[in-house]
């Protein structure tokens, strides 16, 4: 069964869809079975992976069981994926069913054995496909730029997360917080990175030790349809994110062994 992990932050600008992306083509690299799903109607995932996300199947019609999940998902050069586009933008208005919460959960069901991990890439919000993809996940990670901001947004997802574990999903865990577009040698940068590790303490978690160095190769790499790691091997994000993806998978096998959950 896969281990499911969802990147979210309610701000945007943080490089989530870039973490998102780096970690698929990342475990992947390692040898592991990857399946994206964006649940951002933005569709950026898909996008800097190459797909054309107008001219497919999406988490979209999944949702709406117009196709079954099987239909949607498209392969990558990186990981398999379901694409989104901007029709998922009227979920809160339109998935009104009981339990709502939980349907990405329950549509992940018939697929999630073929896979060793599936990573999700939320929108910059906190609404029902946040909530969906938290019931989903054993793990979250929260990727944040060293800007004042950027705290605000994660303190808020801190209500969020106690809410979904105290009534969907009573075992999501938050595996970290990952420092994006950080440069060291900034006052700013150092003192955010304090004040991330005080909030990664009120969610029982950490910071991950491995941030990772801004460069426009980030930006660029979405537009070729290739990863970080294809488009410009040697550089900072590119080293930084292979430690990340690595410090990813010994934290999972860490809480795996403490809890006794191994998949």
């Amino acid at each position: 069964m896969a281990t499911i992990i969802a990147l979210t932050n309610q701000k945007g600008g943080v490089g989530k869809t870039t973490t998102s992306s780096a970690l698929a083509a990342g475990l992947t690299s390692e040898g592991k079975k990857v399946l994206g799903i964006d649940l951002d109607p933005q569709g950026n995932f898909g996008f800097s992976l190459g797909l054309d996300i107008e001219d497919s199947k999406t988490i979209y019609e999944v949702f709406k069981y117009q196709v079954p999940i099987e239909a949607a998902i498209q392969n990558t050069d990186y990981c398999d994926l379901i694409t989104s586009n901007i029709l998922l933008s009227g979920a809160e208005l339109e998935f009104n069913e009981p339990g709502r919460e939980l349907m990405l959960k329950r549509l992940l069901m018939p697929v999630e054995d073929r896979y060793d991990y599936i990573i999700i890439d939320t929108p910059p919000a906190l609404n029902i496909l946040t909530v969906n993809a938290y019931a989903a996940a054993d793990y979250l990670i929260i990727p944040m730029v060293a800007e004042i901001l950027s705290i605000v947004g994660v303190a808020q997802i801190k209500e969020t997360i106690n809410s979904v574990q105290h009534s969907v999903n009573p075992h999501l865990h938050v595996l970290g917080i990952v420092l994006t577009k950080f440069n060291r040698r900034t006052i700013l940068a150092r003192e955010v990175k304090e004040m991330a590790e005080n909030i990664a303490q009120q969610i029982n978690s950490t910071v991950f030790e491995t941030p990772i160095r801004p460069s426009v190769t980030v930006a660029e790499a979405p537009a070729h349809g290739e990863s970080i790691y294809d488009y410009a091997p040697r550089s900072n994000p590119a080293v930084d994110y292979k430690a990340f993806v690595r410090e990813v998978l010994y934290k999972i096998s860490q809480q795996e062994v403490l809890h006794g959950t191994q998949k």
